[in-house]
């Protein structure tokens, strides 16, 4: 960044109940407390970022703001011994975007604990293209390893597959050797979800209806589920008997309508995935795998690099389901 003094940001105003979204440039010293300051490379659009850009769920109190609850880039300083000017650094959660200003910007300050250090080997770019989709990913199959599933097990569904959490998910888990199926509305991209590993593509009609019995046929070993809603109520059914499920998404709605049934007769397990508040250990050891088990092609494949001034356009349509992948945001762009 040439100039140390002032940064552009993506900032939202609020008038009249209605947010809009503007490029401005800001001096550093409006930038919020913190104890490290953080010269962006890159961020990402995730669905919790549609919503704040939207104006939708309250998640946003106080204007202006900037969006963006994720980041990665370099130290530019430091006032705690843990980091130091240099170092390269990942920022997922920690209600960053939402309650703090985040990573629509060319710069941040934030608390030194919500920072990761970038693992070895993976650069800022990758780190965006993973982002809180591709961390709740693998927080999602470490889950699942814990809770006793193995490659051995039987098939694995991952729902929403071409999204982020399921794209970096179906990868992920493909990598490991297990035999994924895939759920997705769009067809006309199961070429795409063969090629990062899916053996077998299943149309989310198929799981988006309540089930009339509480118990189907057993299909499958475990599952990520970033959908929600019918489609979790379909998954528990057919689990087969100790699998699990981890959820991490609610696309699809927050209800959930089904018996205690699965769980009494086939021993499965619901696991609730939350990557907001994540502790820091946990953390480093995700990312670390990240950095080890996500194929960087898989993750180039399911990359788009916008600019800031993209982001408001873009907004609306991970909403609606209607982007596909990682969208990262190049801030310097």
């Amino acid at each position: 960044m040439t100039d140390q003094v002032s940064f552009s940001a993506l900032v939202l105003d609020q008038s009249d109940d209605k947010v809009g979204a503007s490029i401005k440039r800001l001096d550093k010293s409006a930038l919020p407390e913190g104890d490290v300051t953080v010269d962006i490379a890159y961020s990402t659009l995730n669905y919790k970022d549609g919503m704040v850009l939207g104006g939708i769920g309250r998640l946003v109190r106080n204007y202006p703001h900037i969006p963006g609850i994720d980041f990665a880039g370099v130290v530019s300083s430091s006032e705690t011994p843990d980091f130091s000017p240099g170092d390269s650094v990942v920022l997922t959660g920690w209600r960053v975007g939402e309650v703090h200003w985040g990573g629509f910007a060319q710069r941040a300050r934030v608390r030194s604990e919500w920072l990761t250090p970038l693992p070895d080997g993976l650069s800022a770019l990758h780190a965006m293209a993973i982002g809180t989709a591709g961390f709740t990913a693998m927080l999602a199959v470490m889950a699942l390893e814990e809770s006793g599933l193995a490659p051995d097990r039987g098939a694995v569904l991952v729902t929403g597959a071409n999204g982020g959490v399921g794209g970096v998910a179906l990868s992920i888990l493909a990598k490991l050797g297990y035999r994924v199926s895939a759920s997705t509305g769009r067809p006309e991209h199961a070429d795409h979800l063969r090629a990062l590993g899916a053996s077998e593509i299943i149309d989310r009609a198929e799981l988006a209806s309540v089930p009339e019995r509480p118990m189907l046929s057993e299909r499958w070993a475990g599952a990520v589920d970033a959908v929600g809603g019918a489609t979790l109520s379909s998954i528990l059914a057919q689990l087969s008997y100790g699998g699990s499920v981890a959820a991490c998404g609610l696309a699809g709605g927050s209800k959930l309508d089904t018996t205690n049934i699965p769980f009494l007769l086939r021993g499965v397990n619901l696991l609730g995935i939350d990557s907001v508040m994540c502790p820091a250990a946990r953390r480093i050891v995700a990312w670390d795998r990240l950095a080890k088990e996500l194929p960087r092609e898989n993750l180039d494949a399911l990359t788009e690099i916008v600019p800031l001034a993209d982001l408001p356009a873009l907004g609306p349509k991970i909403l609606k389901g209607e982007t596909r992948g990682r969208i990262v945001v190049d801030v310097n762009a």
